[in-house]
């Protein structure tokens, strides 16, 4: 089992920036790909982006050019940095982990953009 916690998220004014951190816990050892998810109030979980344990990410087009994730492998922690946040990435952002075909999810963190 795999535990996450994601961590980072908060009040932000439209433009601003954020850095999400998700740490890994439990049985860590050969976590595949990492990610992050978001769901907006009334809408379906969608992929931001992910990222391979080797470092290759995976970026969603609604949020290309404005986002970075990255990884530390040693410390089993993912990251997303978010600049020039708009209302509209108003969402809880979930961090999962995939491993041996298993995902797993945090419980996610409350990101609000105001305008």
């Amino acid at each position: 089992q795999v535990q996450l916690v994601e961590s980072g998220g908060g009040l932000v004014q439209a433009g601003g920036s954020l850095r999400l951190s998700c740490a890994a816990s439990g049985s860590i050892f050969s976590i595949n790909r990492m990610g992050w998810y978001r769901q907006a109030p009334g809408k379906q979980r969608e992929l931001v982006a992910r990222i391979t344990a080797d470092g290759r990410p995976d970026y969603a087009h609604s949020m290309t050019g404005r986002i970075t994730i990255s990884r530390d492998n040693a410390k089993s922690e993912v990251y997303l940095q978010m600049n020039s946040l708009k209302p509209e990435d108003t969402a809880v952002y979930y961090c999962n982990a995939e491993q041996y075909g298993a995902i797993y999810w945090g419980k996610g963190t409350l990101v609000t953009v105001s305008s």
